[in-house]
């Protein structure tokens, strides 16, 4: 179990939990993530990248939306819960090296799994653009931390309400046709993923998407979460989550996204009903 010593809610959907984890804190490294339950008898399995670590402290931080089930049950617990399972660190590390100037392009709660990538891009010596990008204003997360380790940082929002009124491809796109960038690393919806890489196409410019598709177990054993890449099947838990974004096989992934579609939806329609008649119960 690991012990929630911090909760914050970032926005009307997304939280901030610091996590007691000592043993993942020591060794986890830069896009890399755990999965966890939060019902060990009867709870899916879900991942959730490490957004931070304090090594001396034994925490994780982890930033989730509350956009499903067990996402939804899990902002429902208070400082001081267990989380009954919490399995970690898993997956490969992101390559870092000095690629010159890497643009990192985040959509949403993207922002979250990219902060430990500029961290350690940072450290590595990097010149730093960061695109963040959003629906709206309320949607936009992490923007000081990311802002205080970039070179320059652009916002943008598809209504207007913060920064550019555009998407994160139209400023990608113009950094292309300038002082081409040396590495672009991209992590938001599977859609955004799959347009950024189209966009650094034309111009040879290499791309790295960190690819959320479905998981299960995180070990390699159940092939829920396999995708192809350069026409080879991989298995995003053990040989990603990072890939070269050029040889994604992104109508194959998009497709396998709304597998569950369905099921999905009914799930969450019966946690928010089973919330409802909680919080009537409260007098809430």
């Amino acid at each position: 179990m690991a012990k929630i010593l911090e909760t914050e809610q970032l926005s009307s959907d997304v939280y901030k939990f610091v996590v007691e984890a000592p043993l993942i804190a020591e060794e986890r490294q830069a896009g890399q993530f755990i999965i966890l339950q939060t019902d060990p008898e009867l709870g899916e399995r879900i991942p959730l990248t490490i957004a931070d670590a304090n090594e001396e402290k034994g925490t994780i931080t982890l930033i989730f939306q509350a956009i499903g089930k067990t996402t939804i049950d899990l902002s429902k617990f208070k400082v001081g819960d267990d989380i009954p399972v919490l399995t970690g660190p898993l997956g490969s590390p992101t390559h870092i090296e000095n690629f010159g100037h890497a643009v990192c392009v985040c959509g949403g709660i993207g922002a979250a799994p990219m902060y430990p990538i500029v961290q350690a891009l940072k450290k590595a010596g990097n010149k730093l653009t960061i695109i963040l990008g959003a629906r709206q204003k309320e949607l936009i997360v992490m923007e000081n931390e990311l802002k205080s380790l970039a070179d320059e940082l652009i916002i943008c929002t598809d209504d207007g309400s913060y920064g550019r009124k555009c998407l994160v491809t139209q400023p990608l796109k113009e950094l292309c046709e300038g002082e081409k960038p040396n590495y672009v690393i991209t992590i938001g919806p599977p859609i955004m993923m799959k347009f950024c890489a189209e966009t650094t196409r034309p111009y040879g410019v290499k791309t790295f998407a960190s690819l959320n598709s479905i998981m299960v177990d995180g070990t390699g054993m159940c092939g829920g979460c396999r995708v192809t890449v350069g026409g080879v099947v991989k298995f995003v838990c053990v040989d990603g989550p990072e890939f070269d974004a050029h040889q994604v096989d992104w109508e194959s992934m998009l497709k396998r996204m709304g597998t569950y579609k369905q099921r999905e939806a009914l799930a969450k329609e019966r946690a928010l009903e089973k919330l409802k008649g909680e919080n009537c119960k409260c007098g809430i």
